[in-house]
């Protein structure tokens, strides 16, 4: 028991852990006062009742925070900008992250916290994530981390606790799947997917929240125009919109056909392997039209280093590191590479498809002039012998030398 925590701030979700998380902080911190927060990054439902739920079991207040035009704006869109994924995961849960956590510990200044607690588990990333954050910004608080020491060892004995205590769940023992749901994502872990061999249950009722499979979606294709300014989406078929907005619709778009569903092991910043199933229609979506504007506004040389960036952004996004030098430097980078990163891309919506139907900038690099096949008059063919001659030159000399050396 710790008598100094007098009064903690605690990442609430409403979810098992959280739950079960105020009673136990209670009895094991000397009767602390517990506030709760909840960022709203898009959870939709999953906030409903979530204020008398907190505080019937023990929280003295909470607070609820719209962050979502903060969380697609500030945090979603630059990863856009950057192509940054990791091992194919759009980064719905790696985003969140920081911004929950920076207004957190925004809050905890403000009540005069002495601690911050968060549910993640010691097996996962979320926990580095919001652990690197409070420490960008309150360096000496002090964070509680009941997964790594507190009796519990399963879900079951979790939700034990939880029926002890008299506290609602929203999840039974057979379907208590792990999710995180957001503006941008849904995903789905634990149960019948820790099996790799395991086919998910798309077509299950139930299973899939922001969508269908892509066997359930429409035969008719429907056709969708995104424009982007210096690399930001700003309007959907001619209709500007904000940020939540474009994500919102896109959702719509792709959920109804089949787009954006991904089935992955990745590697865990912890180390070990993990099998999850991602929901991302629109962003699925935003990051195909980005990358096909790219291919018409960019030169060679950029298009392909920002590949590189793209990987490493992507890592640091994913480890938690949003607060750092580096990231900060390479959205730098990514920035300027976006100034030209303007124009309309279609794209056609069948089955979990997504198809290009047509890209135009005022930016554009690509001159029809040059590389048609038709006859034309400003490419004289054979300037293209003298370049091979020089561009193979090393290749020539090194056959050469070999050869000499070879007959002596």
């Amino acid at each position: 028991m710790k008598r100094e925590i007098k009064k903690v701030v605690l990442a609430y979700s409403g979810g098992l852990d959280t739950s079960i998380i105020i009673p136990w902080l209670k009895e094991n911190y000397n009767n602390c006062e517990v506030i709760a927060v909840s960022g709203n990054v898009g959870q939709g439902t999953e906030l409903d009742g979530l204020e008398e739920k907190a505080l019937k079991t023990g929280a003295s207040k909470l607070y609820i925070e719209d962050l979502n035009k903060e969380f697609i704006e500030d945090y979603v869109f630059p990863c856009v900008k950057a192509g940054a994924d990791y091992e194919g995961y759009l980064l719905g849960t790696s985003f969140a992250r920081p911004v929950i956590a920076k207004r957190i510990v925004e809050i905890a200044k403000a009540e005069g916290a002495d601690a911050i607690c968060h549910g993640c588990t010691g097996k996962g990333n979320d926990q580095v994530r919001f652990e690197l954050t409070i420490k960008a910004f309150a360096p000496e608080m002090e964070i509680i981390a009941p997964w790594r020491t507190w009796e519990f060892k399963s879900r079951d004995e979790e939700i034990d606790y939880a029926e002890k205590h008299n506290i609602p769940l929203k999840i039974n023992r057979e379907t208590n799947y792990s999710k995180d749901k957001n503006l941008w994502h849904l995903s789905h872990e634990g149960l019948d997917l820790e099996d790799p061999a395991n086919e998910p249950q798309y077509n299950k009722e139930g299973f899939l929240e922001l969508g269908v499979s892509p066997e359930q979606a429409p035969d008719k294709p429907t056709y969708v125009t995104i424009h982007f300014e210096k690399g930001i989406p700003t309007a959907i078929d001619g209709v500007k919109m904000d940020g939540v907005g474009i994500v919102t619709k896109l959702n719509e778009l792709g959920g109804a056909n089949g787009i954006g569903l991904l089935d992955v092991v990745e590697n865990r910043l912890v180390g070990m392997k993990s099998r999850g199933v991602y929901e991302t229609p629109g962003g699925t979506i935003l990051y195909k039209a980005h990358e096909v504007l790219e291919t018409i506004t960019l030169d060679k040389d950029t298009q392909h280093y920002k590949k590189l960036i793209a990987q490493q952004y992507g890592e640091l996004v994913y480890n938690g590191k949003w607060f750092t030098p580096l990231r900060e430097s390479l959205a730098a980078f990514v920035d300027k590479t976006q100034e030209t990163v303007t124009g309309d891309v279609k794209l056609k919506l069948y089955k979990g498809n997504i198809i290009n139907a047509g890209v135009t900038s005022d930016y554009t690099l690509y001159s029809e002039d040059f590389a048609t096949f038709d006859a034309d008059e400003v490419y004289d063919q054979n300037d293209s012998a003298g370049f091979i001659n020089l561009f193979g030159l090393p290749l020539k000399v090194k056959a050469i030398l070999d050869a000499e050396r070879k007959n002596k």
